[in-house]
């Protein structure tokens, strides 16, 4: 079984400590969501994952499979089986929808096995229709006057065709109409299997209607502060995270407990 660890992580961004002290264990099968407020270091999680160069990591470890992957470039990371569907992804004039996933799905072929373009065909179109983009999408430049909403069924279309082992699913139920939402989210649910885990992360307990996860967590100022399952999406839902202050002993939700520079950063990681 395929595993993704996350231990002891901490990361900084323009000298500013963001994740501070993240450990996570995902399975392959499982569904795991991040919830909380704006501001708390989920997206951070998501783009340290990938190895966005923007983001610094300060201490800790990312292993797939047991094997570090922190040093590994972002299209090293890829093909070993990570994708990010991203919360804002970018537009790319010039480039067609058909041939940026195919040169992707190529890139992941065991041995340069070559692609058999007629299969991969068929595969494209197919999950064009079950995410209900129309046929003439392959001849699209990717993401290009796209909506809000075709810009995230293109994300979930990538993921299928790519297969990975992980998929960390960024905010995307965010600028989704209720019809788009429920598309994505019986698309993604229909991928569960024993062969892909899963990282949410999102803002609403609407997305996890369709993308039932099997555990929730809570982030709180770049801490995972709490685990459990249905029980705290309803809670969530009912009350907010204002509880969370009260338990936590904190005035604050998003104010980091400390402001490190990167001078005495790595001297208060582990403690």
């Amino acid at each position: 079984m395929s595993t993704l660890e996350i231990k002891n992580l901490y990361v900084s961004v323009e000298d500013k400590l963001i994740l501070d002290g993240v450990n996570l264990l995902i399975r392959g099968g499982e569904i795991h969501a991040i919830m909380g407020p704006n501001g708390t270091g989920k997206s951070t999680l998501a783009q340290i994952i990938m190895g966005h160069p923007k983001y610094k990591l300060e201490s800790g470890e990312i292993l797939l499979d047991s094997i570090p992957i922190q040093e590994m470039a972002v299209d090293e990371r890829s093909r070993a089986g990570l994708f990010l569907a991203m919360q804002n992804p970018v537009e790319v004039p010039g480039v067609t929808n058909f041939d940026f996933v195919k040169t992707a799905v190529q890139a992941r072929q065991p041995d340069n096995k070559k692609l058999r373009v007629g299969k991969f065909i068929l595969a494209f179109e197919d999950a064009a229709k079950e995410l209900k983009m129309g046929s003439g999408l392959s001849h699209r430049y990717l993401n290009e006057g796209f909506s809000g909403g075709e810009k995230k069924r293109n994300e979930i279309l990538q993921m299928k065709l790519l297969k990975p082992k992980f998929a960390v699913l960024d905010e995307i139920d965010s600028g989704l109409d209720v019809d788009a939402l429920r598309i994505v989210g019986e698309n993604v649910m229909g991928m569960k299997s024993s062969e892909l885990g899963m990282l949410l992360i999102t803002h609403y307990q609407r997305l996890l209607e369709y993308i039932v996860p099997d555990f929730v967590h809570i982030m709180i100022r770049g801490k995972i502060v709490k685990t459990g399952g249905k029980e705290l999406i309803q809670k969530i839902d009912k009350e907010g995270y204002d509880w969370l202050k009260t338990e936590l002993g904190i005035d604050s939700l998003v104010d980091q407990p400390k402001q490190y520079s990167l001078g005495t950063c790595a001297t208060n990681v582990g403690k």
